[in-house]
């Protein structure tokens, strides 16, 4: 085992222990956060079968990338809980981990190393993510929602054709594009309203610059568009990291109708999952989603079992 700070290690080579997790493990996220908002070390805990991003700050080790913006946390390769095991035997006494945001397979393996290293680790759900599995046509999904949520959501799309057009979605890259896309957010009343910051549009830009973010569109008749979304999308699932929509717009449910969108254009390019990522809001429940519990795996070294 080795720990190192080489962001060109060959352990990012490796698939997620947990399966879809999106990009939150892999090095362009981890590179971009690090770049942009990152405070204290980054360091790499890394085995032949396991590598393990993590952040020292003060005597806390987290899993590289905070909570707030990285809704999936797992080590990459097949043996975490040897790495686990090794890593916890080489920590000097006073260490507190905290490593959230663990999909249970993930979470189970670094319990069963810390475990084995003496530590006596504790577990708990902190958060979930709302995961909608997708049939292979848009019909079918609105005929598997509930009867006053089909009749909901299709109620929607057809104010939404009368006050705006009909919808239509639109890929677009660049600064231009996230620029827009913070506009909205700036527009917005509340938290939505002050999260997007000059750092944070930094962030969402390198994002999409480098680590393969998406920014989608929602126009209708109007030259502008009325919401947006910042997402990833990987061979079976999207991932909707972020949205927003135009206040002028609000009385059409556009958020609605760009999610609706979204779910519809996913089906169709062949992918069976639609990510909502972590949040309780109520309408990704209303919409098909199910809660995919996430873990916080605590441990301090010197504790013994």
């Amino acid at each position: 085992m080795k720990i190192h700070s080489d962001w060109a290690t060959r352990g990012f080579d490796r698939p997620p222990l947990s399966a879809d997790v999106g990009p939150f493990p892999q090095r362009a996220m981890l590179e971009v956060w690090w770049q942009h908002l990152s405070t204290g070390e980054v360091h790499f805990v890394e085995t032949d079968g396991a590598l393990l991003p993590i952040h020292v700050h003060k005597n806390t080790i987290k899993i590289a990338g905070e909570a707030d913006l990285f809704d999936y946390h797992s080590p990459l390769g097949s043996e975490a809980d040897l790495l686990a095991a090794e890593w916890a035997e080489t920590l000097d006494p006073g260490w507190s981990l905290d490593l959230d945001s663990l999909p249970g397979d993930a979470a189970d393996a670094i319990m069963s190393g810390l475990s084995k290293a003496g530590l006596n680790p504790t577990a708990h759900v902190h958060e979930s993510a709302a995961v909608l599995e997708l049939p292979d046509d848009y019909e079918i999904y609105l005929a598997e929602l509930d009867k006053k949520q089909r009749h909901e959501t299709r109620r929607k799309h057809r104010r939404f054709v009368e006050a705006l057009g009909e919808p239509r979605i639109e890929r677009a890259f660049g600064a231009t594009a996230v620029a827009q896309f913070a506009e909205m957010h700036h527009k917005a009343a509340g938290d939505k309203g002050t999260f997007m910051t000059e750092e944070m549009e930094a962030y969402f830009l390198s994002l999409n610059e480098n680590a393969g973010a998406l920014v989608d569109f929602l126009y209708a008749d109007h030259e502008a568009p009325v919401a947006a979304a910042f997402g990833f999308e990987d061979d079976s699932s999207f991932y909707l990291y972020n949205s927003a929509y135009d206040t002028a717009a609000a009385a059409a449910s556009p958020g609605i109708v760009l999610v609706s969108e979204l779910i519809r254009r996913t089906i169709e390019d062949g992918r069976s999952r639609f990510d909502f990522l972590k949040g309780d809001e109520v309408y990704k429940y209303r919409l098909g989603a199910e809660a995919r519990p996430l873990w916080r795996v605590t441990a301090t070294t010197g504790v013994q079992a």
